[in-house]
């Protein structure tokens, strides 16, 4: 059996699991029924956070050799935050390709493995909306915003929910 069809096979359970039981702060599913590696997600803002209250919109995208190397995830509602780049798409280290950091940044342990599913991804994200981190950032102003300017940008993601909410 290729890669390509151990993805589908996987995505699809992965996806029946969701429909089945779905959890707490996000939803998920096809984009379009004829392609299953390609989601659209939609994360809930974590209560207490700054992001409580928003309806974020994301595109999930699996490569062929999923679950070997990660989907990409990237918002498709205007987003706010250290660790989301401008356009949209989401650094966090699980995201990234297996192995060594050629940056030194991340152990191999914090990066990319297989057992990661589309719940343990979604669910980290949920948790860098909560915790941003400001060490290694996507977005270079936003990490500073955060850092020196925290009203700013406490004003800058209030929109984003707001806006957020109209789309919804």
């Amino acid at each position: 059996m290729g890669s390509a069809s151990q993805a589908n096979l996987l995505l699809q359970k992965q996806l029946k699991d969701l429909c089945k039981r779905p959890l707490d702060g996000f939803s998920a599913g096809l984009v379009d029924d004829s392609n299953i590696y390609e989601w659209s997600v939609t994360i809930i803002g974590p209560p207490d956070t700054l992001y409580d209250g928003g309806y974020f919109n994301a595109i999930m995208s699996f490569p062929p050799n999923y679950p070997n190397s990660p989907p990409s995830v990237r918002f498709t509602s205007e987003m706010w935050h250290p660790n989301v780049y401008s356009n949209g798409k989401v650094c966090i280290s699980i995201l990234h390709p297996p192995g060594e950091d050629p940056n030194g940044y991340e152990l191999a342990s914090e990066r990319w493995t297989p057992v990661h599913t589309v719940e343990s991804i979604l669910l980290s994200i949920i948790s860098m909306l909560s915790s941003p981190n400001d060490e290694s950032p996507a977005n270079i102003d936003a990490a500073k915003q955060w850092r020196d300017k925290k009203d700013e940008f406490k004003k800058k993601v209030s929109r984003c929910v707001r806006k957020s909410q109209e789309m919804f």
